[in-house]
């Protein structure tokens, strides 16, 4: 019980400074000497369980009392030492007067549905890649070849020229060029010489992460800016995504064939890809509502006119400053967005507060 106790009230003086802030109770005896009587608690209708030290939260009085600079003590009510939040361990709802959010600036937002885009930014190159122009070629040369046995009579010159052309085609897919990309690379009027040569177009590879690579795919809008050009912005779509992760990067190539009117893009140059995702329409709430403790996501929800109720959240994508939520909240509710270290500060202190009451008991009297 020692030991425990211990553990409460190191807890409390730890959060000591949002409480002189928040101006809530706090805990242990004292004989400090006794100050003016407050008004008595039948006047407010509230029971005052207990008066603590202003400064101080290690230290409580029975009795009305003033401190070494003969500051009061500030009245515990009853419905202050509530108990510990059981869907956030260590955290207890609590009550603040609109003067006092005021005070320190707590905003709040409502959880509802939004429109998002995630953009994703992803390192790139306008492509000089030797290794795809000479796949291509094998490839083309491969299909010509087995074009040129369409009459023959030996059918292991057929079964060797269609292995060739497979050989070849699982390469290209290797090099993320999709079965589309494929159909066109067969037709001789597509010419890869810009993998070599840059002319009107150019291809540009971009490295995009893995905990982004399952937003992106072939078809999709995308944005190339170079800060050597600035001003220009080349747009396009994504013609491929490499089907196999490197390793080294945790990354994925994406390859987009890029208008290059002016050709001002430059085989090895650097650039920037911008690719907006939409991700529809759905529940979010603004990234400052959220507290990340490294165990759990949570929020804290304003019901009535003022009671902050800790919840456990569980969030999706993040876009636009706002994080979607799976669970957790529901639309219309209310959620702090600032002063959320102080909120949390004074709803572990009010957890630690119910615990300590309940080991220790009703507060003594002064000696």
């Amino acid at each position: 019980m020692r030991t425990s106790r211990t553990v409460i009230v190191v807890a409390l003086v730890a959060v000591g400074a949002a409480v002189v802030v928040l101006g809530t109770p706090v805990l242990t005896r004292t004989n400090a000497p006794p100050a003016a009587p407050e008004p008595p608690p039948a006047a407010t209708g509230r029971r005052i369980v207990f008066y603590r030290h202003p400064m101080r939260p290690d230290v409580i009085s029975a009795e009305p009392a003033k401190d070494e600079m003969g500051m009061d003590y500030v009245p515990v009510y009853e419905e202050e030492t509530v108990a510990a939040s059981a869907d956030v361990p260590g955290h207890a709802a609590f009550t603040l007067s609109p003067a006092r959010q005021q005070l320190i600036g707590v905003t709040t937002d409502t959880v509802q549905r939004r429109e998002l885009t995630r953009e994703i930014r992803a390192a790139g190159r306008v492509a000089y890649d030797p290794r795809l122009y000479q796949a291509i070629v094998e490839y083309r040369q491969a299909l010509a070849a087995q074009k040129g046995l369409e009459n023959s009579q030996w059918q292991e010159a057929h079964d060797t020229a269609a292995a060739i052309v497979r050989a070849s085609v699982l390469k290209l897919r290797q090099l993320g060029i999709s079965p589309q990309q494929l159909a066109s690379l067969a037709e001789e009027r597509h010419d890869p010489v810009n993998l070599l040569v840059p002319g009107k177009t150019v291809w540009v590879y971009a490295q995009v992460y893995e905990y982004e690579m399952d937003l992106v795919r072939p078809g999709q809008a995308l944005t190339v800016t170079a800060r050597s050009l600035p001003g220009k912005s080349y747009a396009a779509r994504i013609a491929a995504v490499d089907p196999i992760l490197d390793a080294a990067t945790r990354s994925v190539r994406v390859r987009a064939e890029i208008p290059n009117p002016d050709g001002l893009l430059r085989a090895e140059m650097f650039v920037t890809v911008h690719i907006g995702v939409p991700l529809g329409r759905v529940l979010a709430i603004p990234d400052s509502a959220v507290l990340r403790t490294g165990e759990r996501q949570m929020v804290f929800v304003v019901e009535g006119e003022g009671t902050f109720t800790p919840r456990p959240v569980t969030l999706g994508r993040e876009a636009e400053g706002y994080a979607e939520v799976l669970s957790g909240v529901r639309e219309g509710e209310r959620v702090v967005t600032s002063a959320n270290f102080l909120i949390d500060s004074e709803s572990r202190f009010r957890a630690a507060l119910a615990a300590f009451s309940r080991s220790a008991g009703e507060p003594s009297h002064p000696r």
